[in-house]
């Protein structure tokens, strides 16, 4: 029985948070956060001019998937990923976004991108084709990862799209955040706990993620494959099926979530227990996967029989990370030095920028991600994360739902009592950040977002059901209408931040980078992977 909501947990959390902000408003700190450095990845599929999927291999002006680090793939030939340098400035990656997706498509033919995450009409999952990455070791094992992955969930989860957004904080807030709880941790060590419990407060309140930028409460027929579901799914003209005031069913029990991993306990309380609870899933023989032949067979149809191919597999809206030398496993790299930054994976693809993501969603998360590593963050158990994943699946299915109750505590919590709270400690958080950068955007920001919790169809899901209804289109032929629109603003847009000569020339030298790769094998693939899992 969820209990009335009581308000003292509630009252401390929000006066800590106000005693650090005013401990961070002094002379010494009050700068402290600027240099946030952000990177951006994008998903998006190539689709031919009826909407179709394509088939066609990965545009080869564009270079190499292997080795090209801002233009490769991601699942499929036609899942492409465009990647940005880390950044100080939000405008300079959008831009850099825009030049990358702009230069892609001038080497797409008539194809386009798919501009929202549930994936287009695909007739069947043989119509998805894995992503090749050339005929090195490395370059098979990605491929023969991503059979796994087919073989294990299905090719169809694999064609949704997401974007991601890496954000590290600055060494001076660290620094003053160090300074200010008096820690007598190392560093390194006090840097990868505040990231950690920014990932912990993430994870209890991911549900306002998906309330107000979830922007796929609808999907083409096609993905269901005649699978049956529960969903209170409505049919909107021939083939498209939506959820009344639902958000993001990419982030729910249809979309890019493995029921296998509902039973690994990784945990955020310690950098050791997260990676030793990785580290236990990919050394364990799963029940599921066993008959699956494995790279020691001779036609293999994934990595290995665990639960785990590799860390990559663990489905999680947040991870942290840093990044890795050669050869070394990610989990390593953390154990080696600690945290660098952290992924957010929770993020649709909005259907309303041209780039998927757009200027205010940067800000908003700029002030969430801080909320989140400044206020408290108790060690957080394996029921809270039950609830937590309870209240997410609660708001993909039933976000815009007038009077919706959530799970807090165990407490039982109105969407909007929570949303306008979290809002409330938002607006203390933008204020300091506008002082500290000289700026007025994250309040306004704040503000004009604030008013979304108590009016959903001012949410991304909600204007995109609207609109949908509004165009009379079934949802494929809808996001076709806009995939074309944004292409035709590519095509008369200027490069900005990358000029097409260095693009051209990043391309030819990945072609450059993957022979060198092919050309210094010296081992048979099996060898190479024993090696490989032997280190892991």
């Amino acid at each position: 029985m969820i209990k009335p909501l009581g308000s003292r947990k509630l009252f401390l959390a929000t006066y800590n948070l106000k005693n650090t902000l005013n401990a961070l408003s002094n002379a010494d700190n009050q700068h402290a956060i600027k240099g946030i450095m952000r990177g951006i990845e994008r998903e998006s599929l190539r689709i031919k001019p009826d909407g179709s999927i394509s088939k066609q291999v990965h545009p080869e002006g564009v270079g190499c998937a292997l080795t090209n680090g801002h233009i490769t793939t991601d699942f499929s030939e036609s899942l492409l990923e465009f990647i940005t340098p880390v950044s100080e400035s939000s405008t300079q990656t959008l831009q850099q976004l825009k030049d990358l997706q702009k230069f892609t498509l001038e080497h797409m033919g008539d194809e386009l991108l798919w501009p929202i995450s549930m994936p287009c009409f695909i007739n069947h999952q043989d119509d998805i084709v894995l992503a090749q990455f050339g005929d090195s070791n490395v370059g098979k094992m990605k491929t023969l990862y991503r059979e796994g992955l087919k073989n294990r969930y299905g090719s169809m989860m694999q064609a949704i799209a997401g974007v991601h957004f890496n954000i590290s904080f600055p060494e001076t807030l660290w620094q003053s955040l160090y300074s200010l709880k008096q820690s007598s941790a190392k560093f390194e060590d006090f840097i990868s706990d505040g990231y950690l419990a920014l990932i912990r407060n993430f994870k209890r309140e991911l549900w306002l993620i998906s309330y107000m930028f979830g922007a796929s409460p609808a999907l083409c027929n096609s993905f269901l494959q005649g699978r049956k579901t529960d969903l209170p799914f409505k049919k909107l003209g021939k083939g498209t099926l939506y959820l009344e005031v639902g958000t993001a069913l990419r982030l729910g029990n249809l979309g890019y979530t493995n029921s296998a991993q509902s039973s690994l306990r990784v945990m955020y309380n310690s950098l050791d227990e997260y990676v030793a609870g990785l580290k236990k899933a990919i050394n364990t023989p799963s029940d599921i996967y066993g008959s699956i032949d494995d790279y020691t067979s001779a036609e293999p149809k994934q990595l290995n029989k665990n639960i785990l191919q590799i860390e990559n597999e663990f489905y999680s809206p947040i991870r942290p990370k840093r990044n890795a030398k050669s050869g070394e496993t990610p989990t390593d790299a953390l154990l080696r030095a600690g945290i660098e930054y952290v992924e957010i994976r929770a993020l649709d693809v909005n259907p309303f920028s041209e780039v998927g993501i757009d200027l205010e969603q940067i800000h908003f998360l700029d002030v969430f991600l801080t909320y989140c590593l400044l206020k408290d963050s108790p060690e957080m158990d394996w029921k809270e994360q039950a609830r937590s994943t309870e209240n997410l699946d609660t708001v993909v299915n039933q976000g815009r739902e007038a009077g919706l109750m959530l799970n807090f505590n165990n407490e039982q919590r109105s969407l909007e009592s929570w949303g306008d709270e979290i809002f409330n400690q938002l607006v203390d958080v933008a204020k300091w950040m506008d002082t500290a950068y000289g700026v007025d955007y994250y309040s306004n920001t704040i503000k004009r977002m604030a008013t979304w919790v108590q009016n959903p169809t001012l949410t991304y899901s909600g204007r995109y059901v609207e609109q949908l209804k509004a165009s009379g289109l079934d949802n494929g032929h809808y996001a076709l209408s806009l995939a074309q629109k944004y292409k035709q603003s590519h095509d008369i847009a200027s490069y900005t931040e990358f000029s097409k000569s260095w693009l051209a020339q990043q391309a030819t030298e990945s072609y450059q980078a993957q022979k060198a790769i092919e050309q210094a094998d010296n081992q048979s693939f099996t060898a190479f992977l024993d090696t490989y899992f032997r280190v892991c």
